[in-house]
């Protein structure tokens, strides 16, 4: 490949990943035209898109973006999309399980790793790893328990004391009912 062809091939590759901080990493081992129809009609359909890229140029335009990822050898499957870290992990392993439904077959593609936000992880810790929503509203109930504690707290005596006062209300209408009215004067 000549000099010329790689630069735009690298040229191409840092425009199609700017600002881009979340992939998942796969290596094609028994990769034919059927099954790598079906991962990418799948990955298409959950906003995942898919390009086969070498080594050499995943670690220089990762290394440019302040990625440091080890691809290993072998060809390289580059995943990228979807809202979270969390969806894309998950919409590969949904579409790598369908690609090998039975464990005894041997695989087609075995995943390398996951970059979340610009961090090498595992597949596995990807798919746990919260949404920014999931996040936002951990955060929310955490700030937000304390206050409902504390208000819980103030109020607890207060309607403790109104339940007391009401019990004490109806017992006191039912004892004058009973007892002769007094006499006028």
């Amino acid at each position: 490949m000549s000099k010329k062809i790689k630069e735009l091939e690298l040229n191409d590759l840092r425009k199609t990943f700017e600002g881009v901080r979340d992939f998942v990493l796969l290596e094609p081992l028994k990769l034919d035209s059927a099954a790598d129809y079906t991962l990418r009609k799948g990955l298409r359909d959950k906003k995942v898109r898919v390009k086969m890229v070498k080594n050499s140029f995943v670690k220089k335009v990762f290394g440019e973006n302040g990625i440091t990822v080890e691809t290993g050898s072998g060809p390289t499957l580059l995943c990228w999309g979807a809202d979270s870290v969390k969806a894309l992990s998950t919409a590969v392993d949904t579409v790598l399980k369908q690609l090998r439904p039975d464990p005894k077959l041997p695989a087609k593609i075995k995943e390398k790793t996951a970059v979340a936000d610009g961090t090498p992880v595992t597949l596995e810790e990807a798919k746990k790893i919260p949404t920014k929503q999931e996040a936002i509203a951990s955060l929310v109930s955490a700030i937000l328990a304390p206050g409902s504690a504390l208000a819980g707290a103030l109020d607890a005596p207060g309607a403790q004391l109104a339940s007391i006062l009401k019990t004490i209300e109806d017992k006191v209408p039912a004892a004058a009912e009973g007892a002769p009215a007094p006499a006028a004067g």
